[in-house]
């Protein structure tokens, strides 16, 4: 049963380099809480105080985006070069050609959920079978569900189809509904909607019944008493594994909402809560910063943000989330039919046409995917071929 809440009404999406400034601040966002949580991952809130006391910034000496920050790259090259046109097929083939029929990197698929996957993918099996496994309710889907949201900004409903898409071949039943709670959210969140639309449209497009629903309207009820009150009702107390879908889906939103949006506060209660502290960072950074733009995050935290380092799947090093950001309002605007005579919509289905370089590819002559400029603070500084 489909969730019993209205769709909330959301603000149509504002001027092109509105929401360029949006969606660069939503998957900036989203790096920056990856890498401010990943040193307290799976750590309890004490733990965390007897190590560093409350954490207010960066801990780690090179800090770095995880699994989190490279999934969600290659999620939003997928979709920037098919659109709305993406399905299963497409999902499906790319797990094979940029990760399972390639050397991984060291992190060796990340969690639990994209192990399991890529075991059913190299078995043979494909998308919805390659997603039955003992982890498909994982946060595996959430954490790389914002470039959805991104694309499909101002239409939640389509935000959470196209996350639907991406999860089919890796996620299941709640694993699913966490990835569509992400994607809904950041687009509202995209088109300036209130932390309370935003959450109200997170809550629309999963079943009302559904452990994510509970558990995000549990979130809700404690996010004005803060964090503790928000993980003492959210948390399930003794499982061993923090990566469960809608504990750190509802963690995310509940941190966001505590804060009121505001950037700073809702990456760092979502990090000083612990358990899958990387991935609730990183959806709080997403919601917070597709709510105020890339100028809302703190120029420092911004800075440390580099072109990722493939530490996870090495077909992704190189590439920024600045850069994904662009392709894909880019991409959105010529579903929207922006004048671009030289280009094939992305929603077209099977384009490839003139769309992002991804790591599948031989570049072709002249060619090359964007990077930032190295010493150019990666908020501001333009994409360059």
């Amino acid at each position: 049963m489909a969730s019993a809440a209205c769709n909330p009404p959301v603000p149509p999406p504002g001027d092109a380099a509105g929401l360029r400034e949006r969606a660069r601040g939503a998957l900036l966002g989203l790096a920056v809480g990856d890498a401010l949580g990943a040193p307290a991952e799976n750590m309890k809130p004490s733990e965390i105080r007897a190590r560093w006391g409350r954490i207010t910034g960066y801990v780690a000496d090179r800090p770095a985006g995880t699994d989190d920050t490279e999934y969600a790259i290659f999620s939003g090259l997928l979709l920037a070069r098919y659109g709305a046109a993406l399905t299963p097929v497409h999902v499906e083939t790319a797990w094979h050609e940029w990760i399972a029929d390639r050397e991984e990197g060291p992190f060796r698929g990340a969690g639990f959920s994209e192990r399991g996957t890529l075991e059913n993918l190299r078995r043979g099996l494909a998308a919805p079978i390659s997603a039955q496994h003992r982890h498909a309710w994982s946060d595996g889907l959430a954490m790389r569900a914002a470039p959805h949201g991104v694309f499909a900004a101002g239409r939640p409903a389509e935000a959470a189809r196209l996350a639907a898409v991406d999860g089919s071949v890796s996620h299941d039943g709640e694993g699913i509904y966490g990835g569509q709670a992400v994607a809904a959210g950041v687009a509202a969140a995209m088109a300036g909607a209130a932390p309370v639309a935003v959450v109200a449209s997170a809550l629309a497009v999963v079943p009302d019944d559904s452990w994510t629903a509970r558990c995000l309207r549990r979130a809700m009820t404690a996010a004005h008493r803060g964090e503790r009150a928000v993980r003492s009702a959210v948390v399930i107390g003794g499982y061993p594994w923090t990566d469960l879908a809608p504990e750190a889906v509802a963690l995310a939103f509940g941190a966001y909402a505590a804060a009121d949006g505001d950037f700073t506060d809702a990456v760092l209660t979502a990090v000083n809560m612990g358990r899958d502290a990387d991935t609730t960072a990183a959806v709080a950074g997403a919601l917070a910063g597709a709510t105020h733009g890339v100028a809302a995050i703190p120029a420092a935290w911004a800075a440390a943000i580099g072109p990722a380092r493939g530490t996870c799947l090495p077909a992704i090093a190189g590439h920024h989330v600045l850069e994904v950001a662009d392709l894909l309002t880019d991409a959105a605007r010529g579903v929207a039919g922006a004048p671009d005579a030289d280009a094939q919509p992305a929603g077209t289905a099977g384009a490839r046409g003139p769309g992002p370089v991804l790591p599948g590819d031989r570049a072709a002559p002249g060619r090359s995917v964007g990077v930032i400029v190295p010493g150019e603070h990666p908020a501001v500084a333009e994409v360059r071929p």
